[in-house]
């Protein structure tokens, strides 16, 4: 069974999605035809998506590790990105059997009205067998693998159950979706809280101005586009030590600038493509279950982060955000991460987060910096452990080069070893054992129970598409 499902997740997303929105499709009725090309549009969006990704990774790597040697910046932990993270997550037996058992549970949790997310985003099933590979390779216990990963995906239900009408009023075109990705929703709390806090602050209103404001007040200068050109180039002369060198390498560096400028405007046409796929395939399920199921009303179809992500503030966010996150990896006391091959992953911190912040840029970086700031730490605390499983897959399977650790360096990613959510199950299962479970265990059912209690309450109606336009701009 581990080698089925190792076999199917090694096809990736591009091809594994459509597959499954195919089957899926023709199951709820959608017909053959109008599923193919939803799946295909999806396949395509996260080609395009990769592609785009890439380009920046790419890019940015080999300046950063110039920079990083020039500097002499002394980070031991190295960042494998995604790649890594997934392929330790599903070369498991934790992993191979982790979609049908999430499955199960999300079923259970229907059925028994404790979440009203129907979480079909099957290939970000990797984080929660991430958490459960970890915790496997740290514990030796295949149970307490297990045993994260359920709590990890139960908790995320709650988080997107909850954060589905702010998220469902913000964006648009996302009406009956949410985001049931861990990485995502273990940031919409401090999201809440930053926000809250910030609101109190005197003159904070003034300084709320969301991407539009941006273009308004600053004209070319708050495009994501420009921006993405500047921080290009900023960082493409941070890679020189004198003015004469810079002066030789002009080509290179404008090439640069316009390559992070194209990340900017590339992502937003790629995630059309997501949306005219996925959207088909969530309205025939809520209406299938709608037939079918008595009290389905409000059920939200969880669907991945990846149709938000051009949102213009987060891009404007996310590519301030990632020369500031250099400089505070390298500044930060006892950090030991720096992150390169994850700064792709920088855009799928602020799905959940804009809804709270209102897409206001001042305080989405402010949430933005925070987290950076608890991620680096989690990336370097988790790094030993996470270097194990990787040795262990490498071991099990030496072809397969995402889980190769370089030389005397331990292995990191911010993808998702850098979630709180991730940390705090980890740390319970692996240092408190039998009392962390009992905490994670009287903690989940609390707020499933809570939930509940929330999901019967009197629903209040979401806005349509004209009125998100109202809420967009205020």
């Amino acid at each position: 069974m581990e080698s089925v499902f190792a076999y199917i997740i090694a096809l990736g997303a591009a091809v594994m999605m459509p597959i499954i929105f195919l089957v899926l499709g023709v199951s709820i009725g959608l017909g053959f035809n109008k599923s193919l090309m939803s799946g295909l549009r999806v396949g395509v969006g996260f080609v395009g998506l990769g592609i785009v990704t890439a380009l920046l990774t790419s890019s940015m790597s080999g300046p950063l590790q110039t920079i990083t040697d020039l500097y002499d910046l002394q980070l031991k932990v190295f960042d494998m990105g995604w790649p890594a993270a997934a392929s330790v997550a599903y070369n498991t037996a934790v992993g191979a059997f982790i979609i049908p058992v999430c499955l199960g549970v999300n079923i259970l949790l229907l059925l028994c009205r404790g979440t009203r997310t129907v979480n079909i985003d099957l290939w970000n099933y990797w984080h929660f067998a991430f958490i459960g590979a970890v915790v496997y390779f740290a514990t030796g216990s295949m149970g307490w693998g297990f045993f994260a990963a359920i709590i990890c995906y139960v908790i995320t239900l709650v988080i997107a159950d909850v954060t589905a009408p702010k998220f469902q009023s913000y964006y648009k075109n996302v009406e009956g979706i949410s985001i049931p990705q861990p990485f995502c929703a273990g940031f919409a709390p401090f999201a809440w809280a930053i926000n809250k806090g910030m609101d109190a602050i005197p003159g904070m209103k003034k300084l709320e101005i969301d991407s539009e404001g941006l273009k308004k007040k600053f004209g070319i200068a708050g495009e994501p586009l420009f921006l993405g050109v500047v921080v290009g180039i900023i960082i493409g002369c941070l890679q020189f030590k004198s003015r004469a060198e810079i002066l030789d390498n002009i080509p290179a560096i404008l090439m640069l600038g316009v390559k992070m400028g194209a990340v900017m405007e590339l992502i937003p046409r790629v995630t059309v493509l997501f949306i005219e796929g996925l959207k088909p395939i969530s309205d025939a399920t809520r209406s299938l279950i709608a037939r079918k199921f008595r009290n389905a009303e409000g059920l939200s179809i969880g669907m991945s982060p990846a149709l938000v992500i051009g949102h213009p503030t987060t891009l404007v966010a996310s590519i301030i955000l990632i020369p500031i996150t250099l400089v505070i990896a390298v500044a930060l006391p006892g950090n030991q991460f720096l992150p390169l091959a994850s700064l792709a992953g920088m855009f799928y911190i602020f799905p959940l987060v804009l809804p709270y912040t209102r897409g206001s840029v001042v305080k989405t970086l402010a949430v933005g910096i925070v987290v950076v700031v608890m991620a680096l730490y989690l990336v370097t605390w988790m790094a030993p452990f996470f270097t194990s499983a990787a040795h262990d897959v490498a071991l099990a399977h030496p072809e397969d080069s995402a889980v190769q650790v370089p030389g005397s360096f331990l292995a990191g990613s911010l993808d998702f070893a850098g979630s709180p959510l991730g940390g705090m199950i980890f740390a319970l299962c692996h240092y408190f054992k039998w009392a962390g479970a009992a905490i994670l265990t009287v903690g989940t059912l609390g707020l499933v129970i809570w939930n509940r209690r929330r999901i019967s309450r009197p629903t209040v109606a979401v806005p349509q598409p004209a009125e998100q336009e109202l809420v967009e701009s205020e």
